[in-house]
């Protein structure tokens, strides 16, 4: 089977599971964070070499303070668990903002190692695609322009991106590096995750016919 290089994954559907679930919305992050180890650790057996995890974007800031504090939260704990296993970590996001957690900035700075090193692990905290590609409302050849200025330029090209809870739809989520990229959907919400969504992503992305464009 064929195995992607480098995965992306959008972990949605924390507010709907906990609703789901009796809980109220905020309640569902907690609950994505095993999610997540869970699949680092498949991504490491099945020898990705790359993987990013989209946490939260400077859209989801808008969101209910209590929401807000608990994703957050979430995303902190989901990096810090990862220091203690064989990877390379790097946070992406807009480190100027009062919403950037603090706990995150050295993994700003560069891509730190841990144990054994292997695998990089990327994190898209406080991101927005138009702060990644520098956008600005002047006209500018995109070439040049993203070249010299794209944020996420330590990120490579995406193979393959994983959506739970169902929507169909990138939601700005590293525009430039999934120009190619393989887009597989489940239904099924981010804290309900299961070893064989993983699999399946897989064997699905092994059928598709890559030619990138040629």
């Amino acid at each position: 089977m064929r195995v992607p290089k480098h995965i992306g994954i959008i972990p949605d559907g924390n507010r709907r599971w906990a609703v789901s679930n009796n809980l109220s919305k905020e309640k569902g992050y907690d609950h994505g964070v095993n999610p997540g180890l869970q699949l680092f650790k498949l991504c490491q057996k099945e020898n990705v070499k790359e993987v990013t995890f989209y946490g939260y974007t400077v859209d989801n800031t808008k969101r209910p303070t209590i929401q807000k504090q608990a994703f957050i939260k979430a995303c902190v704990e989901s990096v810090m668990i990862l220091t203690k296993e064989d990877c390379e970590i790097l946070v992406v996001g807009d480190t100027f903002s009062d919403t950037f957690p603090s706990q995150l900035l050295p993994f700003t700075k560069e891509r730190i190692k841990f144990g054994e090193g292997g695998i990089k692990v990327n994190f898209l905290i406080h991101y927005g695609w138009s702060w990644d590609l520098n956008y600005k409302k002047e006209f500018c050849p995109l070439g040049k322009h993203v070249e010299n200025n794209l944020k996420s330029r330590e990120i490579s090209r995406i193979d393959l991106i994983i959506r739970w809870g169902g929507r169909r739809r990138l939601s700005g989520f590293l525009p430039i590096q999934s120009v190619y990229a393989d887009f597989y959907v489940l239904d099924d919400m981010w804290p309900d995750f299961k070893e064989q969504d993983f699999y399946d992503a897989l064997k699905w992305y092994d059928k598709q016919d890559i030619t990138l464009g040629g």
